[in-house]
C-alpha cells in the first residue's frame, strides 16, 4: 500500500513539476456508459455508470498530458451474454485518480487519439467467477487507456472509449463517453 501510494504522489509531483512546460488548455468533461469484466474466460459483465474531468496541459497539438479525476460505478447484478442472471459478478465501485498522457494526429473535425498512462483507484472491487474469488475494498492501482475521436471543427467534442486495467483485482473497467472541453481563457 505505500508503494502505491508513493507511485500516486511522484505522479501527481512529475505533473506538476512538468505543467510549467506545457500550456493549460481546457478542462474536459466525460460522462458513459460502463462495463465491468473479469479476466477469466467467462461470459459475464456488469452495467453502470462513468465520469470523468481532466485537466488539459498542452505541449502541441499532437501532444498533451492530463491529470483526470473520475467515478466508475457498475452493478452487482452479472449477466451473461444472452442476457440472463449470473450467480458470478464482477464489478466496480470506485473513484479514478490519475494522469495520462494523449498522442493526437491533428486531422480537422475529425481527429484520432489513443492515450496511456497510470492512475489509482480508491473503491470497492468484486471479481467472482469460477476461478476466481476477489473481495477488495481500499486503494489499488490501474493502467488506463483511451481509444478515441475529438469531433468538430475546434475538436471540442469527444468520443471514446475507456479501459482500465485492475490487475490485483483481475478485472478490466470499460466505458464509452462523450465529452466536452471547456477552454480555459488565460
Amino acid at each position: 500500500m505505500k508503494k502505491r501510494l508513493f507511485a500516486l504522489l511522484v505522479i501527481i509531483t512529475t505533473v506538476e513539476l512538468h505543467a510549467q512546460f506545457f500550456k493549460p488548455t481546457a478542462i474536459d468533461a466525460k460522462i458513459g456508459y460502463a462495463s465491468t469484466i473479469p479476466y477469466d474466460d467467462i461470459d459475464i459483465s456488469t452495467k453502470g455508470f462513468y465520469a470523468q474531468g481532466e485537466y488539459v496541459l498542452e505541449a502541441s497539438k499532437w501532444f498533451d498530458v492530463r491529470p483526470y479525476a473520475g467515478l466508475f460505478i457498475t452493478g452487482n447484478k452479472a449477466t451473461d451474454l444472452d442476457g440472463n442472471r449470473s450467480i458470478y459478478n464482477s464489478s466496480t465501485k470506485a473513484l479514478l485518480l490519475g494522469g495520462k498522457a494523449r498522442l493526437t494526429i491533428p486531422i480537422p473535425y475529425v481527429a484520432p487519439f489513443i492515450e496511456l498512462g497510470i492512475g489509482t483507484s480508491i473503491g470497492k472491487f468484486r471479481t467472482y467467477t469460477p476461478y476466481t474469488d476477489i473481495n477488495h475494498s481500499g486503494l489499488s492501482f490501474h493502467i488506463p487507456i483511451t481509444l478515441g475521436l475529438e469531433l468538430g471543427k475546434d475538436r471540442k467534442t469527444t468520443f471514446a472509449f475507456f479501459f482500465y486495467d485492475h490487475f490485483n483485482q483481475e478485472q478490466f473497467s470499460g466505458a464509452m463517453a462523450i465529452g466536452v472541453a471547456i477552454p480555459l481563457n488565460k
